[in-house]
């Protein structure tokens, strides 16, 4: 925001440079980000009057003219202007002057006649683009005045970067206060002085509010007889600095009090009003209105209108509209002071593509009180600038007035939450001057309400914000923080997701971080039955629903791999899945229930493409494989690889990896044909997704001490022929069971069928290890352990012994 310096010092005593000035507003929070001295290029021009003009001598374009500058003797300058006549006042650059277009002025003869000086235009003052000649000036100017002076230049545009959250700092007036808060001055708010005559307002104007909740206030004054016409310069001037483009005396005085006291304020032609009634309220369906810009503009149901009896005239807190601008015969205004709910003029600000003065302030909250005040204050500069008069009173609707916030400040946490011990009186004295009021003392406490202005302050901590910030964080000394002596104890996740990445990274697998949204169309294309978690506001299409696996990024990975012609690809990721909750974001619940997931996939040649070794491909045991090395890695025992169907694998090869007491952890296996067809990706595509939560519950993080064998083991193979449907995991589940404390463990080491086996069933063979941990075994005791295994299989399973 732009702050004219000359104007701040109206309402305090500044410092004594605009250097330390901005410093201190730094200090307290209010970042000055630039200063703009508009006069700076003007310094060496000055008022000077045309005493007489003759032709140049020696050519037709040219005058030689006497110029008075205020000094004892006139001087003699040429000039090829002819707009001006003896008499006029006109910006005079005198010799050594470096103009803004960066002409420097010499004496220098001109066709034959010395001049000593220039006299200028606006383009060359880079007061404007184009001129049509010399700048003339008013008459009542001093002779010898410096020209940023007469103009009005004469002055410093800080630019202050002021935060979302300090909605009081967009104002001349809340910067004033901030400076005599910093610099310990006083402030000195208008004191608005209003003739008001004739029949009361609440007879010439009716308003009506049907949105309280979007309008909690509508403050509207009424002025008659006026005149428009242009401002005066000084207005113009304030404006000017500010980026604001005058127009005429009325609304320029409520682009002024804006600036003031950062209340928007709308002025209507009274006479366009129909009915001479105001109607606050949202659009019906359909209705369009014309704003100020020229442009027709379709409403929404939930824009809040500010309207008379027959259509809407303004867009609420955003922009006034068309039918009912001031113009210039206009006689009697209607001023519009109103407080407007922040979120409903952020949305229609934004839906409407409009950013205003008005909404800027409006969307971060204005203060209600002043509402009021920025009304009487407008008033009374249309009657003095424009000769209006004012109608006695004012219609002011406030359905539900709300007691301002109340804070207790605790003198004695200022210093444990701070680190700084600040004095009460210093305290009070801060608030105080800050516009906090003192409405109740306790013992060490007090209670403070807060001005209306201050969005931001709601709790005690907001009050030692306040106070640290004026304080001087300068002033807080650097000490370290006292805490626990030791850290805390990492969580067992994180040493379970370390090990996870390592057993991945060890099998080959890169990982890789993708965005949680997605595409409906990736998660459809799998068959998944949840409903996604739609973002109300996308980046885009592909990016518009909250993904519930982390197979669409993988795939996605995989995709631009094989399109940049890779020929083996191996990668994994752990992040969340995102579901939907019906009771979420009640209380302290989440608004979705997120499930904490890992998945992989492998494609193409096995280790890449090497000269070392025969080129093979991999398939469904490389997934399963990858995922093993993460149970080994973690200690989980017991788990099984079952048979099964999902939507997003193919049939032939797909298994359900279950924890030894039943718990689903997730799937493994081959991508359905319709999944990789769909997503144009090639066959052959192998992947993995478990949930880590019961993954890592599992796990065994701390190693058991086992002391190494200290009787040798005793080995015997056992070959069984069984259905081709028995799974390896079965047969091997009864031989560990049956076999009691003396099998070691059981490795398959080959699988046939063929002539020799009967049509239907397979052969299985496996290496038993016998061990005991207390003797040496005897040929006996393995062949009668060896021998009911053999029995158990060919009862419980089916099975029969191979000869």
């Amino acid at each position: 925001m732009k702050i004219s310096v000359k104007w701040l010092g109206d309402y305090v005593a500044l410092p004594a440079s605009v250097d330390e000035l901005a410093r201190k507003l730094t200090a307290v929070g209010l970042e000055i980000e630039g200063l703009e001295r508009p006069g700076e290029g003007l310094r060496g021009v000055v008022v000077a009057q045309i005493k007489e003009s003759v032709q140049h001598p020696n050519a037709d374009k040219l005058s030689v003219t006497k110029i008075d500058m205020g000094g004892a003797e006139t001087l003699q300058v040429v000039c090829g202007a002819k707009n001006f006549k003896v008499g006029d006042k006109v910006p005079l650059a005198t010799i050594g002057t470096k103009l803004p277009n960066g002409v420097e002025i010499k004496q220098a003869p001109l066709r034959g006649v010395d001049s000593f000086g220039m006299l200028c235009s606006s383009k060359e003052l880079g007061l404007s683009e184009e001129s049509s000649g010399l700048l003339i000036l008013p008459q009542d100017l001093k002779v010898g005045t410096p020209i940023a002076q007469a103009l009005g230049l004469d002055d410093v545009v800080m630019e202050v970067n002021v935060t979302p959250n300090r909605p009081d700092a967009l104002s001349h007036l809340g910067v004033a206060r901030e400076v005599a808060v910093a610099t310990g001055g006083t402030l000195r708010p208008p004191q608005p002085k209003l003739a008001e005559s004739g029949a009361p307002a609440s007879e010439k104007v009716k308003v009506r509010i049907e949105d309280p909740v979007r309008c909690p206030r509508y403050a509207a004054r009424v002025i008659e007889n006026v005149k428009i016409g242009p401002s005066p310069q000084w207005l113009q001037d304030r404006l000017k600095a500010c980026g604001v483009r005058p127009i005429s005396n009325v609304v320029d005085v409520t682009n002024f009090v804006l600036l003031e006291y950062g209340q928007p304020l709308h002025a209507f032609d009274l006479d366009k009003v129909a009915g001479q009634e105001i109607i606050v309220r949202t659009a019906k369906p359909g209705e369009k209105m014309t704003t100020l810009d020229g442009k027709e503009r379709a409403l929404e149901p939930e824009d809040l209108l500010i309207c008379d009896r027959d259509r809407a005239q303004a867009l609420a807190g955003v922009m006034g509209g068309q039918d009912s601008e001031v113009s210039a015969g206009t006689t009697r205004v209607l001023l519009e002071s109103a407080f407007f709910q922040p979120s409903s003029i952020r949305r229609s600000s934004k839906r409407h593509g409009l950013h205003t003065e008005a909404s800027h302030r409006f969307e971060r909250g204005v203060d209600l009180d002043a509402t009021i005040a920025a009304a009487d204050r407008a008033a009374a500069l249309i009657a003095e600038l424009a000769g209006g008069t004012v109608a006695p009173g004012r219609v002011d609707v406030y359905p539900q007035p709300q007691p301002p916030r109340r804070v207790t400040l605790r003198y004695g946490r200022v210093e444990k939450v701070l680190g700084v011990a600040i004095p009460e009186a210093e305290c009070r004295r801060i608030l105080g001057t800050l516009g906090f009021k003192q409405v109740e003392e306790g013992s060490g406490q007090t209670t403070f309400e807060v001005p209306r202005a201050r969005v931001d302050v709601e709790r005690e901590e907001d009050l030692m914000e306040e106070l640290a910030r004026v304080y001087g964080y300068d002033n807080i000394p650097a000490r370290l923080p006292r805490g626990l002596a030791e850290l805390g104890p990492e969580p067992a996740t994180s040493e379970a997701e370390r090990r996870t990445r390592q057993a991945l990274s060890g099998m080959g697998l890169s990982e890789v971080v993708n965005y949680s949204f997605v595409a409906p169309r990736s998660l459809e294309v799998l068959g998944g039955k949840d409903k996604p978690v739609a973002l109300l506001n996308p980046l885009s299409v592909e990016q518009s629903v909250m993904r519930t696996s982390l197979l669409p990024g993988l795939l996605e990975n995989l995709s631009r791999s094989v399109r940049h012609q890779v020929d083996a690809v191996a990668l994994y990721e752990t992040g969340r899945a995102y579901f939907q909750d019906p009771e979420g974001g009640q209380g302290q619940r989440p608004a979705t229930r997120e499930v904490h997931r890992l998945g992989g996939l492998v494609w193409g040649l096995r280790g890449g493409r090497t000269w070392t070794q025969k080129e093979a491909r991999a398939d469904f045991y490389d997934a399963k494989g990858a995922l093993e090395a993460v149970l080994h890695a973690l200690h989980v025992d017991g788990v099984r690889f079952v048979p099964a169907e999902a939507p997003a694998y193919h049939p032939r090869a797909c298994a359900r990896v279950e924890l030894a007491d039943g718990t689903v952890l997730g799937y493994v296996g081959e991508l359905h044909p319709r999944v990789t067809k769909a997503l144009e990706l090639p066959r052959d595509v192998f992947a993995f997704e478990v949930d880590t939560a019961p993954l890592y519950a599992a796990a065994r993080l701390v190693p058991a001490y086992q002391g190494l064998p200290r009787f040798p083991a005793v080995l015997r193979d056992l070959a069984v022929v069984v259905p081709l449907e028995l799974q390896n995991d079965e047969v091997r589940r009864v031989i560990l069971e049956v076999g009691g404390p003396l099998v070691e463990d059981a490795l398959i080491f080959d699988v046939y069928t063929g002539k020799q086996i009967a049509e239907g069933h397979k052969n299985l063979a496996y290496a038993i290890r016998y061990r005991s941990p207390e003797r040496t075994l005897t040929d006996a005791e393995v062949s009668t352990a060896h021998q009911r295994i053999i029995s158990e299989v060919n009862q419980r399973l089916g099975g029969a012994l191979r000869t």
